[in-house]
């Protein structure tokens, strides 16, 4: 038996595959304590824990311990002269028109900042020795004193010489053994340091938090008799053992996002598409994330409430428009929808658990989209009363009845996200109406014609039971770590050798790194060149696999960098500007067993056919309503307006679409022409 868990922030999913079919649960999230929910989905779904060979698991814990300011407390250290870094950043304003605006704050008091004294120059040469004597007589006791979970070690070049790092740690271990020590060169080895400061300080905020998540998840599974696989998510798209995260908990950051892509992904390229934009609509947010030629876009660094953490990631783009985003007037009178959200408690009004602001399942609810005695196939009841009570207010300011207000209010929601879908697609270069667009989540597909149809775009293809994507892309990932590694030098004739021998050293820490987690299979490798002209301020990806890398050369290295350069900005430079290589990536895969599609028997019982009526904006319109199971594959593709509805979401076809299902149970929707 192999089980997936997503912990969302309305519902926790799970994917089950067994000998005898799949099996597909959801189950409210319980926020405060999200290990219940995974307990409380293995229950529903009646699974035997002893029999699970293979459990994965994302979760957004890391997310809201850095979004809620809810981890460890943090001290820093940082060189002499540098204990304020985290408080400087950069120079930039993200919002340069809001004379209010400051800084994001770091998750560490400046009182809880220290300095070490030494001094690492740029190429790695020792300038000052670590002053230890120093360090422990006057850093030590405080950081005793100070009741620290963690502490965040960043020294001045450390990516280039990590030994006066090393040894802090080792003395604070030493002194200070209930204290988690995190040092920069281990979770961001690249220049740039506020960079790599943000990152190491942000891993250290949530490693206490998810340290003591894996551990009680792992000790409620052992009791229950588990002696298979515990692994977790990545936000690169990939799964690392449990115990392996433990000590890289920021890499688990956008794991439930990332998850998503992975399922849908795999689950389309079934059916030949590969070009495909990814739309990710949840409880709290939706995340979109363009790939190309089926791989998804990684990206060398995010951000999590302004700050930057330094780590390959999926190139997920996210807005708060959710299922649960809720609906309310601005000081201007304008309606708004998010970025908050009513998340899992109290939840949107209609699930009748004391929400009483109006939320986009709501507004669904309101126009006729989600009918509810067939929401979780039955298995949980709405409340359509509460629904219309809780945009009373807003009618009433708009002088609008309420649907017309909940059709407003879809339609915003579209809005913001089809502005995310520009911003992976045609503000880098990419034509939106050259893709597939990919629906999942409980409210993508509800919401994906519409937002398709604004974009140009004119065929979705909605992965099977797409509420529960995230949960399928956990056990369809494969394994995966990335090392990268900073190293400037200006492409020659020489260049390419040293490149393939940093590589090569490279390559054989992941190896050995995959050994010490127990995993002796073969291991494919991916190589990435991070490059730029000289004097630019970012860098351009340039990525190759072992025999492009083996073939390299400096006309190949020169070529291939302007290639991706034009195919990002448009222009390249033809005066024989020098070139540079910045940093080296080196990713290690281990491929997971073929996982088949979601489908099978789902646990719905109120899937029902027949006449029903919408509400388009101008009035109510009938339409038909069917189950999603009852389109078979190479029938007739069912003309709209249509309201499919299957366990795990409903599925809005509008007028001038069709809806048909193909052999690999995917569901199309066409723009009729």
């Amino acid at each position: 038996m192999r089980v997936g868990v997503e912990v969302g922030g309305t519902f926790t999913d799970l994917v089950a595959h067994t000998d005898g079919g799949i099996q597909v649960i959801k189950v409210p999230s319980t926020p405060a304590s999200p290990d219940i929910g995974v307990l409380d989905a293995l229950r529903a779904a009646r699974i035997d824990v002893s029999r699970i060979e293979d459990f994965a698991h994302g979760s957004t814990v890391a997310t809201n311990a850095v979004l809620e300011r809810k981890g460890g407390k943090v001290a820093f250290v940082a060189t002499t002269g540098f204990r304020d870094i985290l408080f400087l950043q950069r120079h930039d304003r993200k919002q340069i028109y809001d004379l209010f605006y400051r800084k994001p704050a770091p998750p560490v008091q400046r009182s809880a900042c220290f300095e070490a004294h030494e001094r690492v120059l740029a190429d790695g040469s020792v300038e000052a020795a670590l002053d230890e004597a120093r360090f422990r007589a006057e850093v030590l006791p405080q950081l005793e004193a100070g009741g620290f979970d963690a502490v965040a070690i960043c020294l001045l070049n450390a990516y280039r010489n990590p030994a006066h790092e090393q040894r802090l740690a080792a003395m604070i271990r030493t002194a200070l053994p209930a204290i988690s020590v995190t040092c920069s060169h281990q979770v961001a080895c690249e220049f740039r340091e506020y960079e790599r400061a943000s990152t190491a300080t942000l891993s250290a905020f949530v490693q206490p938090v998810i340290a003591g998540y894996l551990q009680r998840l792992t000790a409620a599974l052992t009791r229950d008799g588990f002696r298979g696989r515990f692994s977790v998510m990545q936000s690169n798209g990939g799964r690392l053992p449990a115990d392996a995260m433990r000590d890289n908990a920021i890499s688990a950051l956008f794991s439930g996002p990332a998850a998503g892509v992975v399922g849908a992904v795999r689950q389309v390229l079934q059916s030949g598409y590969r070009d495909i934009i990814t739309f990710d609509m949840g409880g709290t947010s939706s995340d979109v994330c363009l790939v190309q030629d089926g791989k998804p876009t990684l990206a060398p660094e995010t951000e999590i409430d302004g700050l930057p953490v330094r780590t390959p990631v999926l190139d997920i783009v996210s807005v708060g428009a959710g299922g649960g985003s809720l609906i309310w007037i601005d000081d201007g009178g304008m309606l708004r929808v998010g970025p908050e959200s009513a998340g899992a408690q109290p939840g949107p009004a209609c699930y009748g658990r004391g929400g009483t602001r109006p939320t986009i399942t709501d507004a669904h609810v309101v126009l006729g989209t989600v009918q509810p005695e067939a929401f979780l196939g039955g298995h949980m009841t709405l409340d359509v009363a509460a629904a219309h009570r809780a945009f009373d207010e807003l009618a009433r300011h708009f002088g609008l009845p309420v649907e017309a207000v909940a059709y407003n209010a879809v339609r915003l929601a579209n809005a913001n996200i089809v502005r995310a879908i520009q911003l992976v697609s045609t503000q880098r270069g990419r034509d939106p109406r050259d893709y597939v667009l990919v629906p999942f989540g409980g409210a993508g597909p509800m919401q994906a014609a519409q937002i398709a149809e604004e974009l140009g775009i004119s065929l979705v293809v909605a992965p099977p039971n797409p509420g529960v994507t995230s949960a399928h892309g956990l056990l369809a990932s494969d394994f995966i770590k990335y090392e990268t590694m900073t190293h400037r030098v200006q492409a020659d004739d020489d260049t390419c050798d040293a490149l393939r021998e940093r590589f090569a050293v490279m390559q054989q820490q992941l190896q050995d790194q995959f050994t010490n987690m127990a995993f002796d299979q073969r291991l494919d490798f991916s190589f990435t060149l991070e490059m730029r002209y000289v004097g630019q301020a970012f860098e351009v990806p340039l990525e190759l696999d072992a025999t492009r890398l083996q073939a390299l050369d400096r006309h190949a290295l020169e070529s291939g960098f302007v290639d991706a350069h034009h195919r990002i900005y448009f222009h390249s430079d033809k005066s024989g500007r020098p070139i540079e290589v910045v940093a080296l990536r080196v990713g290690a895969t281990v491929a997971t067993a073929h996982l088949p599609a979601t489908t099978g028997e789902t646990t719905g019982n109120a899937m029902a056919r027949g006449e029903h009526a919408l509400y388009d904006g101008k009035g109510w319109t009938p339409c038909r309503r069917e189950p999603v199971t009852g389109l078979a594959p190479h029938a007739a593709p069912l003309p709209g307006p249509a309201v499919l509805e299957d366990y795990t979401t409903t599925v809005l076809v509008p007028l001038g679409w069709t809806a048909a299902v193909d052999a690999q149970s995917n569901l199309i929707l066409a723009k009729e022409a």
